[in-house]
């Protein structure tokens, strides 16, 4: 199996952004073991001193009664990213930024993955299509 690309040029011509299924939130599960993990069906975790972050369905953290704020989409970077890449979080913050779109940036063994505000998802997805013409 390939380690991933590493060259910054490489990775954003072919990032091929792919918008995900569903509405996404951040929460904090103070008491994890009091929780069934696998009923939130998380799609990312990070244990963090307030509590287990994790980034479920809207309508998981609703059915659960867990707070969040802001309610995200997620897009894919499709490019087989290598971990030792440097650049490409940098860069597509920095883009998305430049049009005043946050970047919530989660990097995984194959691809990165980004989580933008709902409303700011169709704008992130053109940048992110055409961001190697920029």
């Amino acid at each position: 199996m390939s380690s991933g690309e590493t060259d910054l040029v490489k990775l954003l011509i072919d990032m091929d952004p792919l918008l995900l299924e569903g509405d996404y939130v951040f929460c904090t599960v103070e008491n994890p073991a009091s929780k069934s993990l696998s009923r939130l069906n998380p799609l990312a975790t990070f244990n963090e001193s307030e509590g287990l972050s994790v980034l479920i369905s809207q309508q998981q953290a609703d059915a659960e009664e867990l707070v969040y704020h802001g309610v995200f989409k997620g897009i894919t970077l499709r490019v087989h990213s290598s971990l030792d890449a440097v650049g490409l979080t940098a860069a597509v913050s920095a883009g998305l930024a430049a049009y005043a779109i946050p970047a919530n940036v989660i990097a995984a063994r194959y691809h990165d993955h980004v989580f933008v505000p709902r409303e700011k998802a169709t704008e992130a997805m053109e940048l992110l299509k055409n961001f190697a013409d920029h």
